[in-house]
């Protein structure tokens, strides 16, 4: 795992410090398809079964779960809804669906929850056990009710970073996607909570999502929106995700 991890990240640091091959078609081509071979791959070592990602006792779980990334939302609308505990905060699910919605975390937590340890494998080569608590995605999903031509969820987060020089910064706003596969997953949900208790800020409150298949930075955190969509190409950078889009990191990041 820590090897490739590590064999993740330096691709993902060539492909963000070579502009002139990254740029170029055939090195593009190149990435695709041994992203698509992994995610094939990925899939077809179930048999055609449900795989799931390890789960470990309770006893395993880390004594830190180190936050990364983001560790706030640098925003006065952030400070406040956290101010009231997150009262007001919203999880919209829009796109193609019969049934659109905008929930509460009390809808969230009234829903059926599902409890798992899990072991969390950041791209940086680091990992940390901890026990998330909250509902289905595809509960979430089925209530909504897909319609037949989607194929990708993307999730909209409340935290960004600032890009650009320093003359001309500009905000981009995190986001990341799966397909219907891993958003139906049993183990893809939406935590708020951590360890037995309210989901920390550091670690994305009020909600995250939690793809257990998929490395760390799929697990998208201060999570604002569900959206339910054909294709990715004509969102943000087209790339299915904030590191993604101004990284090169893959798309598909399964364990």
């Amino acid at each position: 795992m820590q090897r490739r991890n590590f064999l993740v990240a330096a691709g993902a640091a060539f492909l963000a410090g070579c502009n002139e091959i990254g740029d170029s078609a055939w090195f593009g081509k190149v990435v695709d398809g041994a992203q698509n071979w992994h995610r094939g791959l990925h899939r077809a070592l179930g048999g055609g079964r449900i795989t799931m990602a390890p789960e470990y006792d309770r006893s395993a779980i880390s004594p830190v779960f180190r936050a990364n990334g983001n560790r706030t939302v640098d925003t006065d609308a952030y400070r406040a809804a956290e101010a009231e505990g997150f009262a007001n905060w919203r999880l919209s699910v829009s796109g193609l669906v019969d049934n659109p919605a905008e929930l509460s975390l009390e809808d969230i937590e009234a829903m059926p929850q599902r409890t798992q340890v899990t072991r969390h494998d950041c791209v940086e080569g680091w990992s940390a056990i901890g026990e998330w608590t909250g509902p289905q995605l595809s509960t979430i999903l089925e209530a909504a009710g897909v319609q037949p031509e989607a194929n990708f969820i993307v999730f909209r987060c409340a935290d960004f970073f600032m890009r650009g020089p320093a003359d001309n910064r500009r905000q981009v706003d995190y986001y990341e996607s799966c397909d219907m596969d891993d958003a139906m997953h049993p183990q893809t949900i939406v935590a708020h909570q951590l360890n037995g208790e309210t989901l920390p800020v550091a670690n994305g409150a009020p909600l995250r999502m939690r793809l257990e298949r998929q490395l760390g930075y799929k697990h998208a955190k201060y999570l604002t929106g569900i959206e339910v969509v054909a294709s990715l190409d004509d969102i943000n950078g087209g790339e299915g995700g904030y590191w993604e889009d101004v990284a090169g990191y893959q798309w598909y990041a399964g364990i």
